[in-house]
């Protein structure tokens, strides 16, 4: 059973132009639309089915820097900034919370990592500090489990993603965005090679500027139009318990765990070392790219060939602006609930802290994630379309540094010098 969101009355009818349209109605795509709002431009989002009805429902909530790559971490330091200003902006609460954010370690070897990250952002102003096995034992109370110590950042931080994305929402629309659910849209339009508009299944809207945040679905987008994106789809399984007492409001991660407070007094928790990857004809076409990363990460990949397989090459790869698009056929991506890895997260979660033996499981779910080779996301201009912008492939990342994401496409599809570089994140980096 997927994740309830907080349910939003968004637009019955499709316009016929705007400035800005924006396929994809996750939070990267409604923090985009609040951006561009906030500043007078025209937009419209079209969600094929509801918004924040895949990834951005179904994550963990973090908000962090602890751990983020270098190249990666001005965006998360802006994205905390502007979570903290979002009950202001929007009007509502998100369930923003800097209540920290720690990873343990039970080797000296894992500690190294940490301590390198630490290393490697020296300077960037970040408050992460290490701590030791007495320090571990303090601040999360009752674990039995014996630590090498850990890392902690006071000001990361954690927000709730069945709230977050429609208070977004409603506050694109109340500063005049239009958002439009269950309309898949099906092709670009072009005009003299730049893009002008899109066809939905509704008809057609004719823009400006169009920005792709579709996730898990922009590969299959982009490839209908002939432009290669890499991303590979990986699964996360999540629980969430009923309300208990628990070791800390500080979300804390091992190596073969996670857990944070929720705002209902429960738990979310995760098997934070194991992913189920479904094979795809994509990874066997696009599979050599993340060779370093696969063998980097290949005991945390749970690999399967089965009825996902046969099910993804059913969809459609090519079709016209007139015929049926995969979208329509999927409206939200639901993938299996792996209660192996959940059961596994529970195990590893009681042996650390026995307190989560009383926790009694509300509810679980699956999540897709879109990975890039460098799990990092794919933000800015298709040089073969003009006036298409992309924000997708944030690899299981997008809801913590949506809000800066969001600026930064706002500021290059209006033509404005971003405030932060994306150049870490152009699509033609691979």
């Amino acid at each position: 059973m997927a994740p309830q969101i907080v349910p939003v009355q968004t637009s019955p009818a499709l316009p016929k132009q705007t400035t800005v349209v924006v396929i994809g109605g996750g939070i990267v795509g409604l923090s985009t639309a609040l951006c561009l709002a906030e500043r007078g431009v025209p937009v419209v989002v079209i969600e094929k089915g509801r918004i924040a009805g895949e990834q951005s429902s179904r994550n963990l909530g973090w908000v962090r820097k602890v751990m983020r790559p270098v190249p990666d971490l001005p965006m998360a330091q802006a994205a905390e900034r502007l979570w903290a200003q979002t009950p202001q902006r929007v009007g509502d609460d998100c369930g923003f919370r800097q209540a920290g954010i720690a990873y343990v370690s039970r080797t000296p070897e894992e500690l190294a990592v940490h301590e390198s990250w630490l290393t490697s952002v020296r300077g960037s102003g970040v408050d992460s500090r290490m701590l030791t096995p007495g320090q571990v034992a303090e601040l999360f109370p009752g674990s039995t489990g014996t630590w090498a110590g850990g890392i902690l950042t006071p000001s990361d931080g954690r927000a709730e993603p069945t709230m977050a994305s429609s208070a977004i929402a409603k506050a694109a629309m109340a500063k005049g965005a239009i958002i439009v659910e269950n309309c898949a849209v099906r092709k670009l339009e072009t005009t003299g090679g730049a893009v002008s508009g899109v066809v939905t299944e509704q008809g057609e809207i004719r823009c400006s500027q169009v920005v792709l945040a579709g996730g898990v679905w922009s590969r299959r987008f982009l490839g209908n139009h002939g432009v290669r994106l890499l991303t590979l789809p990986l699964v996360a399984a999540v629980l969430r318990t009923e309300p208990m007492d628990g070791p800390t409001d500080c979300a804390v991660g091992g190596t073969d765990f996670s857990f944070r407070k929720r705002l209902d007094g429960g738990y979310t928790i995760t098997q934070r070392g194991a992913l189920f990857a479904p094979l795809t004809l994509d990874h066997f076409l696009i599979g050599l790219k993340y060779l370093p990363t696969l063998m980097a990460q290949w005991r945390n990949l749970r690999v399967s060939f089965g009825r996902e397989f046969f099910d993804d090459l059913a969809l459609s790869r090519r079709w016209k602006a007139d015929a049926l698009s995969p979208f329509e056929k999927i409206r939200t991506m639901d993938p299996d609930v792996r209660h192996s890895l959940n059961e596994e997260a529970m195990r590893n979660l009681i042996a650390a802290w026995p307190v989560f033996a009383k926790a009694k499981i509300a509810q679980e779910w699956g999540g897709m994630i879109d990975v890039t080779p460098d799990s990092m996301p794919v933000i800015g201009p298709v040089a073969r379309l003009p006036n298409l912008t992309l924000a997708t492939g944030f690899s299981g990342h997008g809801f913590g540094t949506a809000p800066a994401a969001g600026e930064i496409v706002a500021d290059l599809v209006t033509g404005k010098t971003p405030a932060l570089d994306p150049t870490p994140y152009r699509p033609d980096r691979f």
